[in-house]
């Protein structure tokens, strides 16, 4: 309760400069929405997965989920995402022998489990131009957040919203809102993911396997490890989802929580004992280089796929057949 208690404290004491971030971002999208600004179009359709709050929400997975159903139906989808955290100042190719110190862990996540050409850059636009360069038969582009990147003209904008919804309303540094909840009214779609406070098509994470991290033909069933204690690794949004997961299955978790995008190091896989070690997709590409250098050891990997109602699929295809751009 007295953690509550200072976290709301903590927030009112913020919520002047809160205020003035706000006015700011009312001002910056105006002044967009009003040219004063440049944008600038990637000459094809743009479809843009984000959210309103800092920080993992899911989007990830449901730009694979969108990129596949793309595929599915014929387009030639292309990936373009910030690279959050990555070194790269100029465009570049995330690959799956990229290195997540360039180009940020989600992008090769993204190029290795989508089969899509994926770019980065700090600017959307040049990351766009420079994968039609390399891929000219792509005709659409998905990025992975960058809602709040205006200078990217978009045709779609969908909005993920996770089980923690929009907190208490307060924007940056108060609480975690990039933009006023109002805008869940101005994007195309919303996308909840166990959201309380929030109406949109429903996602769900699903997965029920676990694969070896040095040998990616080992697969076996997550119940395989019911009653087993391992240490669950997780440097995600929300390290807890992923614990509970695996709980999920009877697996005895040793929760190891890391912040969002932690950049690991091989002490923190140490945990002093030979019991298995578990890990998100996500931190499997960033530890790649540590497993490597442990070929015995007891890594798996949990990968995850979105699940979402049929309807968004048929909303998104007639959506995009709709576009100006299309």
């Amino acid at each position: 309760m007295r953690h509550w208690r200072s976290r709301g404290a903590i927030a009112w004491l913020l919520w002047p400069a809160s205020l003035f971030f706000g006015v700011m971002v009312i001002l910056r999208r105006l002044f967009f929405r009003l040219r004063l600004f440049k944008s600038h179009s990637a000459g094809i359709p743009v479809i843009v997965v984000g959210n309103l709050t800092a920080g993992g929400s899911g989007k990830t997975p449901l730009v694979l989920h969108v990129a596949g159903i793309l595929k599915e139906h014929g387009w030639k989808p292309g990936i373009v995402s910030r690279g959050y955290l990555g070194s790269a100042q100029q465009p570049r190719a995330a690959t799956i022998a990229a290195d997540p110190a360039e180009v940020g862990d989600e992008p090769i996540l993204l190029a290795r489990r989508s089969g899509c050409p994926v770019w980065v850059a700090p600017e959307r636009i040049a990351a766009c131009r420079a994968l039609r360069a390399e891929n000219p038969e792509c005709n659409v582009i998905v990025t992975d957040d960058g809602l709040q990147h205006y200078a990217l003209r978009r045709d779609i904008e969908i909005c993920v919203v996770d089980g923690s919804g929009v907190g208490a309303g307060f924007l940056q540094p108060a609480g975690p809102l990039r933009e006023p909840r109002a805008r869940l009214r101005s994007v195309d779609a919303v996308v909840t993911q166990g959201a309380p406070d929030a109406q949109g098509y429903k996602m769900v994470l699903e997965g029920d396997k676990l694969v070896r991290f040095t040998d990616a033909r080992d697969v076996r069933a997550a119940k395989s490890f019911a009653g087993q204690r391992v240490h669950a690794v997780a440097g995600i949004g929300d390290p807890k989802r992923f614990f509970l997961q695996l709980a999920r299955f009877g697996i005895k978790v040793v929760p190891h929580p890391f912040p969002d995008h932690h950049p690991f190091r091989a002490q923190d896989l140490e945990f002093g004992d030979e019991a298995p070690v578990l890990m998100t997709e996500k931190d499997a590409v960033k530890c790649k280089r540590i497993v490597a250098g442990n070929p015995q050891a007891q890594f798996w990997v949990f990968p995850v796929s979105a699940s979402l109602d049929p309807a968004f699929e048929r909303w998104l295809l007639e959506k995009l057949g709709g576009s100006k751009a299309a």
